[in-house]
């Protein structure tokens, strides 16, 4: 019986419609030779075929060759899937995967470090295009655990939109110390205006639980928690749901700045969430794979981070291409950089299991300085010095001091009817022409080149 693509209306029946009834008969597969829900470790397999009956089942080099299916809600973009399959197939050491939504099916084989798209069709082609599955991944292909030869599909790339995607320039930046009060959240939302008013599209993402930047950036308009608008709908269900809470959908337009910055919120609830998060096996990957969606609406992402080792801080350092470490060059900020140090190696550890390359450091940045004549002249020059020659961290050459006009524009308060609301504004336009906005736009210049996003 062909298959009709427009009587699969969710992912349960593009599982028993597509992939049961039709491909895994047609391509030879038996029941004993295919299995549905697998978990292996901390991955979740729609479906995992066999070219042999495996009972039990073991992958490891001299297991028979195999093919992972993965099915998805008929709206759902595959582009926003190909991650998660791509560490499916390095992880497990598996030669092809299929990935479907029923409207389009394609096929990607495992390369050394990475995945390729080497089949692609329409659903309603698939009848027609069964001897080229079949030649891939159909059960035949891989009798004896030979591999016949393969017929590769060239995909053009006005017709792979994978391929597009991957080339725009998205950078995520995420700003870390595991020492709290050494301006972190201060340098996120005024460098996300700097970076904003350069013409890049920005988007914030709050991951602290103490919800500063969320604040900082004016989403809390209400100040009684019976009016929480914000706990229904913020990081900690982007991170909890696979198929909901995008991005596109959680992100808040942020008048802190002008032109707008949107703005991913935290809730105090994620103390609480964490355990709940923990208990997922995607939670720590579903960041990456859900700004993969939005890679096309940003030219920045910066996330604010915990000061501390937990969770969310994981989760923003896996997902970031690039690290900026906050000081205020103080002694036990100092010495925190050890452990900072640390905690970048064992996620770079973690990194390279998911095939993502290490993260680069864009340097320690001097925060909350003191301006006195004295100091700067003599001790922080000395400070500076000694990130570099003690910690062997690059230092940023902007610094950013502690000056009143920081403090006015982030306390700033909107009065309606009988509420005082927090109405914060970035430092670049509460006084454009201070030396505070001035440090934080040469900030803003300096990330921008050692990205490799300058004009």
């Amino acid at each position: 019986m062909p298959f009709n693509p427009e009587l699969c209306r969710n992912e349960s029946e593009v599982e028993s419609k597509l992939i049961v009834q039709y491909l895994l008969p047609q391509l030879g597969y038996t029941p004993d030779t295919w299995h549905q829900e697998v978990v292996i470790g901390s991955i979740r397999l729609d479906f995992l075929a066999f070219a042999a009956q495996v009972i039990p089942f073991v992958l490891d080099a001299n297991s028979p060759l195999s093919v992972v299916m993965e099915a998805k809600h008929p709206k759902q973009n595959l582009n926003n899937h190909v991650l998660r399959l791509r560490h499916y197939l390095t992880s497990l050491n598996v030669k092809y995967g299929l990935l479907t939504n029923g409207k389009e099916i394609r096929i990607y084989q495992k390369l050394q470090y990475d995945i390729q798209l080497v089949f692609q069709c329409s659903g309603k082609e698939v009848e027609i295009k069964l001897d080229e599955i079949k030649g891939l991944i159909g059960r035949e292909s891989f009798k004896e655990g030979q591999l016949l030869n393969k017929p590769t599909v060239e995909i053009s790339q006005k017709n792979s939109n994978f391929e597009t995607k991957r080339q725009h320039s998205m950078k995520t930046i995420a700003v870390y110390h595991n020492k709290g009060g050494v301006g972190k959240t201060t340098t996120v939302v005024n460098l996300a205006a700097a970076i904003r008013k350069k013409g890049k599209r920005v988007l914030v993402i709050d991951l602290d639980s103490q919800a500063n930047t969320t604040f900082a950036t004016g989403l809390v308009k209400f100040d009684d928690e019976e009016f929480d608008d914000i706990k229904d709908s913020n990081i900690f269900h982007v991170l909890h749901s696979e198929e909901f809470y995008s991005i596109a959908e959680v992100a808040r337009k942020s008048n802190f700045s002008n032109p707008e910055i949107y703005v991913i919120p935290a809730h105090i609830d994620l103390i609480r969430q964490e355990t709940e998060l923990n208990a997922l096996d995607y939670s720590r990957l579903i960041l990456i794979e859900k700004l993969e969606e939005v890679r096309d609406q940003y030219d920045i992402v910066l996330i604010d981070t915990p000061p501390s080792l937990n969770l969310y801080a994981k989760i923003a350092l896996i997902a970031t291409d690039f690290l900026i470490i906050p000081s205020d060059l103080k002694p036990f900020a100092n010495q925190g950089l050890t452990n900072v140090k640390e905690f970048i190696k064992s996620i770079n550890g973690f990194r390279k299991q998911i095939r993502k390359s290490p993260i680069e450091i864009i340097g320690v940045l001097a925060c909350k300085i003191s301006t006195n004549a004295k100091f700067v002249q003599s001790t922080l020059k000395n400070r500076l010095e000694n990130i570099y020659s003690r910690y062997d961290i690059n230092v940023m050459d902007t610094v950013i001091y502690e000056r009143e006009d920081l403090a006015k524009c982030a306390e700033r308060i909107q009065i309606v009817g009988d509420l005082e609301i927090a109405d914060p504004i970035s430092v670049l336009d509460f006084k454009p022409d201070s030396n505070s906005a001035r440090e934080f736009e040469l900030l803003a210049i300096e990330v921008l080149q050692k990205i490799g996003l300058s004009q």
